[in-house]
């Protein structure tokens, strides 16, 4: 008896020490804590200074932003009022010309900038062709913003489907272009994008740094014991 009693508590000894969670250091733990936050802002800077992630032919001509392909969209469809769309474009077009001009732009004529005065006459069909880019530019936009005060998944979600449009039609060509200049081009920009988009969502890491409980097996008695508990 007594050398079964000593084999359980080495047998629980063994169970307690393996089904302890492993222990993760304090500085990676607030690292990770705060990354998610950090990629929210990069992300959101991206996409409000309308750095070029992409050229694809829109309403207004060529777009390299989801806020200028979501602008031509919500300016052709009056969804929302005019100067809530100068609003999304004016951060971006300070920067641009403080970069390429060293001027700032005015406010009047932030519509004739980005060639959205003649949208609401332009064909839909561009923009029916291309609904991922579309679609993911809203969700970009609407992540970008949101993702300051909450990051989740919004951007993320926005930024595959932005890949996918491209992907479509640089890849598989579709749709077919027959124009050269209005051919669809990637900036390197975009995998900072995407990297910031996937920092972005929060992850459970106490799920993650919590190894699985471990499973007790239980053993058959050896026969010389059970002659001596007989």
């Amino acid at each position: 008896m007594a050398v079964s009693t000593g084999n359980s508590a080495s047998k629980r000894a063994a169970s307690s020490s393996s089904s302890s969670p492993t222990v993760v250091p304090a500085s990676s733990k607030g690292w990770v804590k705060n990354l998610p936050a950090i990629a929210s802002r990069i992300y959101f800077f991206l996409i409000i200074l309308q750095v070029p992630l992409f050229r694809v032919p829109c309403r207004s001509g060529m777009c390299k932003s989801p806020i200028h392909v979501t602008s031509s969209q919500l300016i052709a469809s009056d969804i929302f009022p005019v100067p809530v769309v100068k609003a999304l474009l004016y951060p971006g077009a300070v920067v641009n010309d403080l970069v390429t001009k060293r001027t700032i732009p005015s406010w009047d004529g932030l519509l004739d900038m980005y060639n959205l005065t003649t949208v609401k006459d332009a064909s839909p069909v561009t923009d029916l062709q291309r609904l991922e880019v579309l679609a993911g530019s809203y969700f970009t936009v609407a992540g970008s913003l949101v993702g300051i005060l909450k990051p989740g998944r919004m951007s993320m979600f926005g930024t595959l489907l932005i890949l996918w449009g491209l992907i479509k039609e640089g890849i598989l060509g579709k749709p077919v272009n027959t124009d050269p200049t209005k051919s669809v081009y990637v900036y390197p920009t975009i995998v900072l994008a995407v990297i910031c988009a996937f920092s972005s969502v929060k992850y459970d890491m106490k799920k993650v740094a919590k190894s699985a409980p471990a499973r007790t097996i239980a053993k058959p008695l050896q026969s010389s014991s059970k002659s001596k508990l007989k």
